[in-house]
């Protein structure tokens, strides 16, 4: 997918928010999860760049918008701190890496035709986070959870076998998501989301310096090369990267932690429907049924989220106060 990704800020849990806050943040989610959810139509527009060139553009002029932006608003103040944090470099350069695989084999999925598995990955994504939540962190799932993660091994079992084969770009999406989510986890949230995406494309420039001059030098450098709409499209990259994860940023710390979760549904449905209504992707029957296995474990896990919720809720308001007082 996409950026969607690289938040770190806390969403909030509550609903304790103002509620212009709650409404603000409700928008800037919806705007956030349906921007990513037309970027197959604008990495289709790419093309013929190949998926490398656009990771090395992506990367580039991403770090170059961060830049712009933190010299504007003379946000400099975090830099010498985190130098002196070797842990939290070392977690991002992780990060940034498991970024740049999802980014890539993302745009590789789209520019190759195969948007409808990489949707597929974003749909698995919530469950495989959970899995990990379990396998890495040691937490516990409840009855409902179990059920979703169980669904989701059922679909991603049935889908390798009616497909002939693993679905493997939907699970590296997943899986370099999932992992990127609990890198970030791991290492803390001490950056906010423009902080951490800098330092994370400032890793990774080098790389994709090397990745266009490797493309050049075999004679398959498309920028500039299409008119001024494709090197505008290639050049506005940075921009198209850094603006829906600021506006999740936002609304993270305006919304419920449940609403996020319900509202990043949006990306992947509108990812496939882009993929069959706009792209021309062929679905077959079996993916479709795959789809449908994966839904049903979404649901189990949205049906869980809200009753967890309202439990905690419940629990809250019955809570009576401790009187701690010196007598």
């Amino acid at each position: 997918m996409t950026a969607r990704d690289t938040v770190e800020a806390a969403p909030s849990t509550g609903s304790t928010a103002p509620h212009g806050e709650v409404g603000r943040g409700t928008l800037l989610g919806f705007a956030a999860y349906g921007l990513w959810g037309l970027f197959p139509l604008y990495f289709d527009a790419l093309k013929p760049a190949g998926p490398w060139e656009i990771l090395a553009h992506r990367i580039l002029w991403t770090l170059l918008f961060c830049v712009v932006v933190l010299l504007v608003v003379r946000d400099l103040g975090w830099i010498r701190p985190l130098l002196r944090r070797p842990r939290l470099l070392a977690g991002t350069a992780v990060a940034a890496v498991l970024i740049a695989v999802n980014w890539v084999v993302y745009v590789a999925a789209v520019t190759s035709g195969n948007t409808s598995e990489a949707a597929l990955g974003y749909f698995l994504n919530p469950l495989v986070t959970v899995a990990l939540g379990v396998v890495v962190l040691g937490e516990r799932l409840r009855v409902l959870q179990w059920v979703a993660v169980a669904i989701g091994v059922v679909a991603g079992v049935y889908l390798g076998v009616s497909g002939g084969r693993v679905p493997w770009v939907a699970l590296t999406l997943a899986v370099s998501f999932a992992l990127y989510g609990l890198t970030k986890k791991k290492v803390g949230v001490s950056l906010d989301a423009i902080h951490g995406l800098t330092v994370e494309t400032v890793v990774l420039a080098p790389v994709a310096v090397v990745l266009l001059l490797v493309v050049g030098a075999q004679g398959g450098l498309e920028f500039g090369r299409h008119g001024g709409m494709h090197t505008s499209l290639l050049v506005l990259s940075g921009l198209v990267t850094a603006v829906p994860l600021l506006c999740f940023a936002a609304a993270a710390r305006r919304i419920p932690l449940v609403s996020i979760g319900l509202i990043q549904f949006i990306t992947p449905v509108m990812q496939l429907l882009c993929a069959v209504l706009l792209l021309d992707e062929h679905m077959p029957r079996e993916r479709w049924i795959g789809f449908g296995i994966v839904w049903v474990a979404l649901v189990v896990l949205t049906v869980d989220s809200l009753v967890s919720l309202r439990g905690a809720r419940a629990a809250r308001r019955e809570a009576l106060p401790v009187d701690d007082c010196p007598r």
